[in-house]
């Protein structure tokens, strides 16, 4: 669950404060998915959202140490609902400079994310691989308490939607 969605000055960049649970990963989905139809994206939705929960997932797993259940269920919760100082550690953001769109997810590990060869036998680790396929481009800095990934998409601008599915565009 969300602890609380705050928008800032600039109606254009929104961001909410995830907690540390594998619930946040859904709650990230929804939170893109009223800000892209605040925006007028829709059509970004099935995109960001793809790209947002493997963010969220990532930081969950790697930053803050949940990890799947050794029985093949559901995932561990995070054991703590917070960090020692009282903050939480994971938070999604968005920004929108027509046409662009920006996805970016900090947690509070300095670790920068690494793609794994693709295996495709295995549960896991193809994350990054998604991200790089549905985003325009995508990338990670530190911040002073542990890093920002962040993936930036292009909104088509009076884009009508598609007959037959939905179209990617090449590389």
């Amino acid at each position: 669950m969300s602890t609380g969605t705050a928008l800032a000055v600039d109606p254009h960049v929104v961001t909410c404060t995830l907690a540390p649970r594998y619930e946040a990963v859904r709650t990230a989905r929804d939170f893109a998915r009223t800000a892209l139809q605040r925006w007028g994206l829709g059509e970004l939705f099935d995109d960001v959202a793809l790209v947002a929960s493997e963010l969220v997932t990532n930081a969950l797993r790697h930053a803050i140490g949940a990890r799947p259940d050794p029985s093949g269920g559901a995932l561990d919760a995070f054991p703590g609902p917070a960090l020692p100082d009282g903050r939480l550690p994971i938070r999604i953001s968005l920004v929108h400079r027509a046409p662009q769109v920006v996805c970016a997810v900090s947690d509070p590990s300095s670790i920068g994310p690494v793609a794994r060869e693709a295996d495709f036998v295995a549960e896991s680790g193809r994350g990054l691989h998604l991200v790089d396929s549905f985003s325009r481009s995508w990338g990670w800095h530190p911040l002073g308490g542990g890093k920002v990934v962040w993936a930036l998409f292009e909104a088509e601008e009076n884009a009508v939607p598609e007959i037959g599915g939905r179209h990617r565009r090449s590389a």
